[in-house]
C-alpha cells in the first residue's frame, strides 16, 4: 500500500476525522485500508468470529469493545480465519492475545492492548451500526486507512 495517513491529510484535510493516538500494531502489516464493517460488542466475541469468518473483500473490521482491558476479543485463529477470508485488517476499541502469531500473519490489526484472558462467547453484540471511540465515529461503508502514523476515517474512498 502506497498511501501515507500524512499525505491523506494534508490533502483532505477537516474532511477526514483522524482517531486519537490510543493503538499498539499487533499484525504483520502496518498499513491497511478498506470500506468498513462495524461490530459493537463487550467482552463477548462472538459476532468478532462470525464476522471475521465470512468474506472480507479487503475490508476492515471495526470492533468497539468498550475499550474493555479485561479480555481479548481477537486471537490468532480468529485472525487466521480474517486473512484466510481476505480482510485487511481489524481495529480493535479492545484487547487482543497470541501477540506473537498476530505479528506474523499478513494482517493489519490495531488494538490497545495484549492480554492472555480470553473473552466469554455468549452470542451478544450488534453489527452495522455506526460506532464512535478514540475522537472518531465509524460506519459501516466509511474507508478507514491505517498506518504506522496512526489511523484516518473518510465518507468515501480517497485517491
Amino acid at each position: 500500500m502506497s498511501f501515507k495517513t500524512s499525505d491523506l491529510y494534508d490533502r483532505h484535510g477537516d474532511t477526514l476525522r483522524v482517531c486519537e493516538p490510543i493503538f499498539r500494531d499487533f499484525g504483520g502489516r502496518s498499513r491497511s485500508a478498506g470500506a468498513i464493517v462495524t461490530v459493537k460488542c463487550f467482552e463477548d466475541n462472538s459476532l468478532v468470529k462470525s464476522t471475521l469468518a465470512e468474506p472480507g473483500e479487503g475490508r476492515v473490521l471495526v470492533v468497539d469493545a468498550g475499550g474493555s482491558l479485561r479480555c481479548a476479543m481477537l486471537g490468532d485463529l480468529i485472525a487466521a480465519s480474517a486473512v484466510e477470508q481476505g480482510w485487511a485488517g481489524v481495529i480493535l476499541f479492545g484487547c487482543v492475545r497470541d501477540s506473537r502469531e498476530l505479528a506474523g500473519m499478513p494482517l493489519g490489526i490495531k488494538a490497545l492492548a495484549a492480554i492472555p484472558r480470553k473473552s466469554q462467547r455468549r452470542g451478544e453484540g450488534q453489527r452495522d451500526l455506526p460506532v464512535t471511540f478514540a475522537g472518531a465515529r465509524f460506519a459501516p461503508g466509511d474507508w478507514i486507512y491505517c498506518d504506522e502514523d496512526g489511523i484516518v476515517v473518510a465518507d468515501q474512498p480517497l485517491d
